[in-house]
């Protein structure tokens, strides 16, 4: 077993402490790149600019008497959400971030269940939000980030935030004064699901704080890097990874124009690293393939690869010069995925790393602030969500025969508990050991493997275990499969549990390959193919016996995530 020293980290032990020690080291240097429009060019805000605008607003809110409230904010990845959320952990409140792709009913029933006073949104929210209002007494303040001025309705984010820039100019020193308690909750973040299954996970500084620097010791992220931000900053995974860790590190954050401009905005921030889910990942190594084929260079790909694998055994590594047409379509000086929310396929990982790009794959949940364990930049598995991370305690409780079981831990970065939830708290928190609810295993390197839900596991009549997400990932292999879900159901006849699958094809690759107006039997006939190819690769009680093809995609969280609950078919 290798031991690879950790990075070093500065120790902080709170957001505060964070923030002013970021200014302090990088106070001229760009934190943010961001943009008026899609169209437009990025620009820069230094920390120093940034903390005065955290400051500005903080100070803002002081003066609104929010001390001791709780402010929501809701809207689309933007340098307004940053400065908001800082402004209130950093400040006397408590900050509820909220899921910008939550109907009304749900997140209008959120605010009022964590009895929010003001919400800061974007101007999409604007009407709903003087309905929730009008139906929410508890809710006072509506805080409008795109609107230039104050209505009698709403407060312009930009006004609110000149007034109390012009405070702290005037020698209003109250949110610079705040004494920050650690281990106070100071962050209520909702898990997944309908409103009535949603959890208000309650979070402290010093859990985000010993999340930042464990996470930052273990892969290195430094004052060069630039993130490009295109997961949801509701979540706690985008949150600490890919917004509060560049600014404890130095780096650079760019909010990306939407899925569909990665790579432009890839290449116009000069983005070095990226946060995603592993569909993105697929996606990015599907389309390197897709155009190695469409300008016939594929058998010079593979040649390429060849060569390069037989100087990587001998320690010489020119993967950016030989693959530099690709790393250039990346923008030149990207390094790294970053890849969390679900399994990602080794093949898939592997690919990128053979083509130069790291693939560092981790395991989190929100109640753990979220990095549980995570693959070093330097020690890494690709079919492994990682190593413990430094102030975590990993463990596997009620193994069955092949060594799977529950995954829990302990440590700092777990969370407080349920907001007004201690039924739920005590029974995921058992004798100081926080119970994941996530199967798996540990390797004997301490590499963690994730092998599916607890709730997902369908148990056959003879007691086999069945993981659904292993035979995702293979039925996603399939290049004609965008995505899938397994599920068990009962046999009437023999009392059975037998595998059903829901697939949804890849129309727009199915169309490239057999035309426009290919049939519904020839649809059939590749999916048939591509169940079959799965069930010879598993043992018989894993065979898929039955599948629905599904024209849409299938229901899930904003984080990639099926909603399995929502999904299977009602008998």
């Amino acid at each position: 077993m290798k031991n690879y020293p950790l990075y070093e980290v500065d120790e902080i032990t709170s957001l505060k402490d964070m923030l002013e020690n970021s200014v302090k080291k990088f106070g001229d240097k760009t934190a943010f790149l961001k943009k008026d429009d899609k169209k437009g060019p990025y620009q820069s805000v230094t920390f120093n600019e940034f903390y005065k605008d955290v400051e500005g607003l903080g100070t803002a809110f002081l003066r609104m008497e929010m001390s001791g409230k709780k402010i929501a904010v809701i809207g689309p990845n933007r340098y307004e959400w940053a400065v908001t959320y800082l402004s209130v952990v950093n400040g006397e409140s408590m900050i509820v971030p909220i899921d910008k792709e939550l109907p009304y009913e749900d997140w209008s029933n959120l605010l009022k269940i964590a009895e929010v006073s003001c919400v800061v949104y974007s101007s999409k929210y604007s009407e709903d939000m003087i309905r929730a209002r009008e139906e929410n007494p508890n809710l006072r303040y509506l805080v409008n980030m795109d609107l230039e001025d104050n209505t009698d309705l709403e407060i312009s984010f930009k006004k609110l935030l000149a007034s109390g820039k012009m405070m702290v100019n005037e020698g209003d020193l109250s949110f610079k004064n705040v004494k920050i308690n650690p281990e106070e909750a100071q962050i209520i973040l909702f898990t997944s699901g309908t409103t009535a299954m949603s959890k208000g996970v309650l979070l402290s500084h010093k859990n985000i704080a010993t999340s930042l620097m464990s996470m930052s010791s273990m892969t290195y992220i430094g004052p060069d890097d630039v993130f490009l931000s295109i997961l949801p900053l509701h979540h706690t995974y985008e949150c600490t990874c890919g917004f509060l860790c560049p600014l404890y590190r130095g780096s650079t954050i760019a909010y990306c124009d939407g899925l569909k401009y990665i790579l432009k905005n890839i290449e116009e921030s000069k983005t070095t690293l990226m946060l995603c889910v592993p569909a993105v990942l697929d996606a990015m190594y599907k389309r390197i393939w897709s155009a190695a084929k469409k300008n016939k260079i594929d058998g010079t790909l593979r040649k390429g690869l060849k060569i390069s694998k037989a100087l990587m055994k001998a320690k010489i590594d020119i993967r950016k010069k030989i693959f530099k047409k690709i790393h250039d379509t990346f923008g030149g000086h990207f390094r790294m995925f970053v890849v969390g929310a679900a399994a990602v396929n080794p093949e898939v990982a592997q690919g990128l790393y053979d083509f130069g790009f790291l693939v560092i794959q981790g395991y989190g949940i929100t109640e753990c602030s979220p990095i549980v364990t995570l693959n070093r930049d330097v020690n890494f598995r690709h079919d492994s969500a990682g190593q413990a991370v430094p102030v975590n305690e990993v463990k596997i409780v009620d193994k069955n025969a092949d060594g799977i079981g529950e995954i829990v831990c302990r440590g700092s970065n777990v969370m407080i508990g349920y907001y007004k939830n201690q039924e739920e708290t005590d029974k995921v928190i058992v004798d100081g050991w926080f119970h994941t609810g996530d199967l798996g295993y540990m390797d004997d390197e301490g590499f963690c493997h994730i092998t599916g839900r607890k709730k997902s596991v369908i148990v056959t009549s003879n007691g086999k275990n069945i993981f659904p997400e292993e035979l995702e990932i293979f039925l996603n292999e399939n290049e004609y499969i965008l995505e899938s879900m397994v599920y068990g159901e009962e046999n009437e006849q023999d009392g059975e549990t037998y595998l059903c699958a829901l697939i949804v094809p890849k129309y727009d690759e199915i169309k490239k390959t057999f035309g426009e107006d290919v049939s519904d039997d020839k649809v059939k006939e590749l999916i048939e193919e591509a169940v079959k190819s799965v069930n010879k690769r598993n043992p018989l009680y894993k065979y898929i016996r039955k599948y629905e093809i599904r024209e849409n995609e299938l229901i899930k969280t904003t984080t990639g995530k099926i909603k399995r609950y929502l999904e299977i078919p009602k008998k």
